[in-house]
């Protein structure tokens, strides 16, 4: 640290504060963006995958639920499974998911950690 330009910025944040309602679309909000890391707020206001539409990341992705409700759709599993406030799992890279739908009486929000894919060894 340099006396003259003082400490780093520390930014802050509520992740249940200003969350947007919109019915069109599903809301993305990067909250820190590194190489090899992504950690993302998503809100969801009763949107859920196009059919026949399937999430294939080369990333791994860890999600906690904070409010809200959603059926996340596995391939290969028969039906979506019901996440509900404080619910979390965690997607190897190409495992192939699908949101079923999401709460349309109240915005769902999703915490989102995208990271590089554990290597196999």
């Amino acid at each position: 640290m340099d006396a003259t330009t003082g400490p780093p910025p520390v930014p802050q944040g509520n992740l249940l504060a200003q969350v947007p309602v919109d019915r069109d679309a599903e809301r993305f909000e990067p909250l820190l963006d590194r190489p090899g890391l992504k950690i993302e707020r998503i809100v969801s206001n009763g949107q859920a995958s196009p059919p026949d539409f399937w999430y294939d990341s080369v990333q791994d992705e860890w999600v906690l639920l904070l409010s809200g409700s959603a059926g996340l759709h596995i391939e290969g599993e028969a039906a979506p499974r019901r996440l509900m406030t404080g619910d979390w799992l965690h997607l190897p890279a190409h495992c192939r998911h699908r949101v079923a739908w999401t709460d349309a009486d109240q915005p769902t929000v999703w915490l989102a950690v995208h990271c590089a894919a554990a290597t196999q060894g």
